[in-house]
């Protein structure tokens, strides 16, 4: 998410941090943003945004409500979504401005562009990354990290390599219920931690609702069909449901990395997430929100589990919609804390819960429980019981925008992300192997399974190679 400065000029971080020093705050507006090397004459934050499908769209009215960003770039393979994305920027703006490309590269390689907002699937999720903090680009960037833990790493390398801001899209640790949960919980009041539940959806959402289309087109067929988990290649329900691509959708560059296979609507749009070759099911759509809050609580979101064993129920590997419907996962993580990770289990409530000697904390989007109702009063935890304060973002493009400026660490940096997400990818493995997985933490290997190492990375379909 920024731009590399020239040997002979200073880059936009330099010149404030020097600037500062040198007490020259005249010459700098109020967040002064730069294009290139230069300092604009704008207070305004130049933001490209790509992936307009879904996700994005939300994303970016979260920019255009804030003063200080100009969103002047978007970019999707969908020219519908791109013309949708123009239409949205456009009519904010009153203005015919904001420019769509197809291509991302060329997106990222306007010099004016100071960050970008990255919401397409997750099988992109590295190569788009990867390529903007090489460009020098700020990025907010949504959840999970990235496919596989190796692409993963390969982002924060390329993010620490180039210096860039980084804005993880789990906005829960803006919400005030949220952040105060995990301050309870950092600060002792449920004594020490012995265990934490992670509930996660289960299931397959419809959320296109091409999943109906599709289940009520093979209906008219003998063998009644009603799960696209039972749709399989070589059967007249799945000759039925492939179809050649819409028009408006450059399907090979959407397949992009993955394994080309049919197109079918009922696994494209939104729906991707419910198939392995580019999602990752409910377990690793939601695992960078409430396994990200658990750690926050936990004070782990540089560390992780050292075991984990998991089980779940899974349709054929060759179905339309493949993801495990049903998980459970076991996780054992210093200080003898275990925890588990759960979705379709009626013990495992929905949200975070964190259990201590001395009580419990409960909380969801929903919903905030404690075992003190005294801990339920007020916004904030009184004063005088923060003795770990952890950092307070009201509004989460705000606080990437905040960061920009000041180049300073987002609430949820790429390290936090991506320690937030492994044990989902971990979890995965675990679950796919059929035995419990020991991981070095430190060095991010698995120990002594070399079969279960090859899934910490995925074979790149050619021309395209992971960064």
């Amino acid at each position: 998410m920024k731009k590399n400065p020239s040997s002979n000029s200073i880059s936009r971080r330099n010149f404030i941090a020097k600037a500062s020093a040198a007490m020259v705050l005249p010459l700098i507006l109020p967040g002064c943003a730069t294009s290139g090397s230069r300092p604009r004459a704008s207070n305004r934050i130049n933001l490209g945004v790509i992936g307009m499908g879904w996700q994005g769209p939300g994303d970016t009215q979260g920019f255009l409500a804030l003063p200080d960003c100009q969103v002047i770039a978007a970019c999707d393979i969908d020219s519908n979504h791109l013309q949708g994305a123009l239409d949205l920027v456009n009519d904010h703006y009153g203005n015919k401005d904001c420019k769509g490309y197809h291509d991302y590269k060329e997106l990222l390689a306007r010099e004016d562009i100071d960050a970008v907002m990255i919401a397409v699937p997750d099988h992109w999720h590295e190569l788009v990354a990867t390529e903007a903090a090489r460009r020098g680009k700020d990025v907010y960037g949504e959840k999970p990290l990235a496919k596989t833990i190796a692409e993963q790493q390969a982002i924060v390398r390329a993010v620490e390599k180039h210096k860039i801001i980084w804005q993880m899209g789990s906005w829960q640790r803006s919400v005030p219920t949220f952040h105060k949960a995990a301050e309870i919980v950092r600060n002792g009041l449920i004594g020490t931690v012995t265990h934490v539940e992670v509930g996660l959806p289960a299931g397959h959402a419809d959320f296109s609702g091409e999943g109906k289309i599709a289940v009520d087109k093979i209906s008219s067929l003998p063998d009644k069909i009603s799960s696209l988990t039972k749709v399989t290649p070589g059967t007249p329900e799945w000759n039925l449901l492939a179809t050649n691509p819409p028009t408006e959708l450059d399907y090979e560059t959407w397949i992009g990395p993955s394994k080309m296979e049919p197109y079918i609507a009922a696994r494209s749009h939104k729906n991707w997430r419910w198939n392995y070759n580019t999602g990752g099911g409910q377990l690793m759509d939601w695992i960078g929100h409430h396994c990200d809050i658990a750690h926050w609580g936990l004070g782990f979101d540089n560390s992780g589990p050292s075991e984990i064993e998991g089980h779940g129920e899974f349709p054929a590997a060759d179905a339309v919609w493949n993801t495990s419907p049903k998980y459970r996962i076991e996780l054992k993580y210093p200080q003898d804390i275990t925890m588990t990770i759960a979705g379709g289990y009626d013990d495992i409530r929905s949200g975070v819960k964190w259990i201590g000697t001395e009580g419990w904390v409960w909380v969801d989007r929903g919903g905030f429980e404690t075992s003190n109702p005294e801990w339920k009063k007020g916004k904030s935890l009184p004063e005088e019981l923060r003795k770990i304060k952890l950092i307070v973002s009201n509004n989460h493009q705000r606080n990437f925008l905040d960061s920009i400026k000041s180049r300073q660490p987002t609430v949820t940096p790429v390290q936090v992300g991506h320690h937030s997400a492994i044990p989902g990818h971990l979890g995965y493995i675990s679950m796919v192997t059929g035995r419990k997985i020991n991981w070095d933490v430190k060095h991010e290997k698995i120990i002594g399974d070399a079969e279960a190492s090859q899934l910490l990375t995925r074979e790149y379909r050619s021309p395209w190679k992971i960064g």
